[in-house]
Parts: structure tokens; sequence; C-alpha cells
């Protein structure tokens, strides 16, 4: 028996530790803008470059109102913001009109109006490819409707985007979270994060890593018409991370960054909230196979929980492996706690955690498999045309 522990504890040991090692060499070299060296103009640029704020909302009246009020406020002098109701059965649409009417909205904020949704489009790539069909920026700025910007977050991107010559920037949000479940979830899905999507290997043009996050997608309009715009992503349930595939995918220069509270957003409301949110992403991350999210499903098991087994169930020396698995674990929460607002102690919730997820994956699959499609945002879209319009 000692020697499957050894066995085990060793494969464990060897996934942990070097995802660490990777991770402690990778993290350092992704840039934070929200650093004094970032508060100026772009570089050599004799008038800021004009930016397009495209933000499609459906049912968004308990957010919408915040968002758009904090955009008209922000300290840039080139920019407009575009924000689409997409057939909305609540108070968003008269809050968008309201807000419109403003003085401080003149000539900055418009709104459009959707009353339905073609067939063969998801509702909200439907939404951003309308409003960026009638942009005017040299670059487009793709959010949500319950993000909040800190009104230098646009001069810092653009300053940094034209200093390094990116063509698509993309910029980590700070996750507000007022309980101590969401931070639990937050901080596993992190974890998860750094194995699955290495940001520090986003600049590498010979690595596929690509990065996309729907609270802050800036990309030069020239590189999003290039590459098909959101007409090649219309039926991608993860538009955001697909859009950042398909700017790698074509060679263009992309750009993952920190920024401390320069952009912030509230995920989900509990653990359990944020469970009804993945249900729907979970499966099209694994292409909607059900083999895959089997699979899936136990290695997130095996390689979260099997540690925290192991160094109860293993004897003498065969627990050295299993501590020093659980060690580089511990080490991976201390580091992310440099940069988000989770104590590294979370990591004692970690088995929670672990099974709260593999229940999602294995939740995401039923669910949609039984449905024969996944419903989003009150719309109903098939599973085979799901399938067909994958990137």
């Amino acid at each position: 028996m000692s020697y499957f522990h050894w066995i085990v504890g060793g494969i464990l040991v060897l996934v942990w530790f070097s995802r660490l090692l990777d991770a402690a060499l990778g993290m350092p070299k992704v840039a934070d803008i929200s650093r004094p060296e970032w508060g100026r103009r772009p570089v050599g640029s004799t008038r800021n470059p004009r930016v397009s704020i495209i933000v499609p909302a459906r049912n968004e009246e308990e957010h919408i109102e915040q968002t758009l009020v904090r955009l008209l406020k922000i300290d840039y002098d080139n920019y407009e913001v575009i924000a689409v109701d997409d057939r909305s059965g609540d108070r968003t649409s008269e809050l968008m009109d309201q807000i419109a009417s403003t003085p401080q909205a003149q000539g900055c904020l418009r709104v459009i109006h959707l009353e339905a949704l073609p067939s063969g489009w998801l509702g909200k790539a439907h939404a951003m490819w309308t409003a960026a069909k009638q942009a005017t920026g040299d670059w487009l700025l793709f959010t949500d409707a319950d993000v909040l910007f800190r009104l230098d977050v646009l001069r810092r991107a653009l300053a940094y985007a034209e200093s390094e010559r990116a063509d698509h920037v993309v910029l980590f949000p700070r996750m507000i979270m007022e309980r101590a479940s969401e931070k639990m979830m937050i901080a596993f899905f992190q974890t998860l994060f750094v194995f699955g999507h290495r940001p520090w290997k986003v600049a590498d043009p010979k690595t596929k890593d690509h990065m996309g996050v729907g609270a802050f997608n800036l990309i030069r309009r020239r590189v999003y018409d290039a590459v098909g715009s959101y007409q090649a992503l219309r039926l991608e349930v993860l538009d955001d991370m697909k859009l950042g595939k398909i700017v790698k995918k074509a060679g263009f220069v992309q750009r993952n960054v920190f920024g401390d509270d320069l952009i912030s957003l509230r995920w989900a409301k509990g653990a359990m909230g944020m469970v009804d949110n993945l249900t729907k992403n979970f499966f099209a991350i694994l292409s909607f196979q059900w083999p895959r999210a089997l699979v899936s499903a136990f290695g997130l098991a095996f390689l979260n929980l099997m540690p925290f087994l192991g160094i109860w169930l293993a004897h003498g020396w065969a627990r050295l492996p299993y501590a020093l698995a659980l060690l580089s674990m511990f080490a991976i929460y201390v580091g992310m706690s440099w940069m988000s607002d989770i104590p590294p102690y979370y990591f004692v919730l970690h088995p929670i955690s672990t099974a709260l997820f593999t229940y999602t994956v294995l939740r995401s699959m039923f669910v949609t498999l039984g449905r024969g499609g996944i419903v989003w945002r009150g719309t109903f879209y098939p599973l085979e045309e799901l399938r067909r319009g994958m990137v």
C-alpha cells in the first residue's frame, strides 16, 4: 500500500510544485497598470486614440445606472459609450434612456434598443456586434453592465497598449466579495485558472495561451475587423475567451494586465450563485463533450482532494509527498493573496470548494444534455447549434 501512496503522492507533488514554480517565475512578468508609471498619456500620440466602450445589457436594472454614470465620468477626452438594451423585460431600457437624456451624456452616450434576436446568434454576441458596427473608435472596449470603472482606467490602459504596441489588452478585475463563501469559491477558481490558463504566457507568440475577460476586452478596431468581428463568435458561449483565442491565433499582439481596483465587479452572490453562473459555462469550456466532462470532473477531484485525503490515509514517510503537495498548494494561495482580497488561510476550505466545482462540472453537463441546450438570460439555445458554432 505504501508504494501506491508514494506513486500517487509523487504525481501530485510533481503537478502542484511544477505549477507553483511556473507561476512564481511567470506572474511577475504580468504588468500592473495601476502603478504610477502608467498614469500618463499614451506614448507617441499627438492625440488620445478614440475609444468606443460597448456595454450590452439584458435585464440589468440593478446595475446599469451605476455603471453608465461612472463611465460618463471617466478621465479621458476622446471616447464614446454605446449601451445596448438586448430585449430586456425590466427597467433596463428606461434607465438607459433616462441617463442618455442628461446633459453629461450628450455627445458621449448612445443607446441602441434591440427588439428581436436573429437566428444563429447568441444575444450578447449579437448585441456587441450591432454596437461595434456603429462605433467610431480606433479602439473598441467590450465590457459588461455590472462593471465599475475607476476614472483613470482608460488613460492607463491606452498608455500601456500604445507603449507595448499591443492589439488586444485584457484587464483582470478586482472581485467584490461580501461573503466568506464567495471568497472560498473565487480562491478555488483562481487556482483552477492558474492550471488552465497561464497569464504569463499570453505575451509569448510561440505559445497557444490566450486570454479574454468579459469585463475588459480592449481591442484595436482594425484587428477586430481582421479576425472576423463578433460575427465569428456569434454562437460562442465563452465569447470573451474566444475573442482572445482568435486574436492570438491570427498572430496579433495580446497582453493581459493586473490593475488593482481599476475595474471591479461582484461576480456572484454566495457559493451557489457561482455554481449557477458556471453551470452555463463549464460544459461549453469542455466543448460540449460528455467524456471530457467526466474526465475533467475526475481529474479535478483527484488533483485537489487527494492531497488532503492522502495525508490521513498514508502512514509514516509515505505521507511526505502528500505534505509537499499541500505545501505547494498553500504557497499558491499565499501568492494569490498578494493580488486579491482573499487571505491564504482560505486554503483550509479548498476541499469544500473542490466538491462544489466538481459538482458544477457534472451539473453543467447533465443540465445541458437534459435540456438539449442552454438557457441564457431567458433565451434557449439548442445544443447542436452551439456545437456547430464553436470556434
